[in-house]
């Protein structure tokens, strides 16, 4: 009889029960093509391989970089560290870094200001996508009306709706 504490899975994984027993379900051959199973021979994909690397390169120039920055040279010259680049790059780099990233910001700001239309144009109401109201005659007998099709509601009716409230 099984352990009513184990875990039951179609995928191969290693459970622990409360009993602090472990039990291993295998998968059948069907099971590993269903794509459900451990990846095996496809191997991680290359985002994660990707991304693992980025950000263990990362963390590794950051630490170099704080190191290079703050360490007084007599420590850098004790552990055999000669050649290395002045100090002045420690401010210059990040100060360029930053410099650039605002410009290019107000580039970004500027450019979309530029190809925006005025607020006088008829070209933020009306475009090549604006549909007229088709014009239908209501009718008198009480018949059921089609749904309109979609359309505008054009910007004299917004005024009159937004602008003229009768009390």
């Amino acid at each position: 009889m099984e352990d009513p504490y184990s875990v039951s899975s179609p995928r191969r994984i290693l459970s622990l029960s409360k009993k602090r027993r472990a039990t291993v379900s295998v998968l059948d051959a069907d099971e590993r093509t269903s794509g459900f199973g451990v990846s095996g021979e496809h191997g991680p994909k290359p985002s994660e391989v990707y991304g693992f690397v980025g950000s263990i390169t990362t963390v590794i120039t950051t630490v170099i970089f704080l190191v290079w920055a703050y360490v007084p040279e007599d420590w850098l010259h004790s552990i055999g560290i000669s050649y290395y680049p002045s100090r002045h790059w420690a401010l210059t780099v990040p100060a360029y870094f930053m410099v650039t990233v605002v410009l290019a910001l107000g580039f970004y700001i500027g450019l979309n200001f530029m190809s925006t239309p005025s607020p006088t144009s008829l070209n933020i109401i009306f475009d090549e996508f604006s549909r007229e109201p088709l014009s239908s005659v209501p009718s008198v007998d009480g018949d059921e009306q089609p749904i309109e099709s979609i359309s505008d509601i054009s910007i004299n009716k917004i005024n009159y709706l937004m602008f003229n409230n009768v009390n």
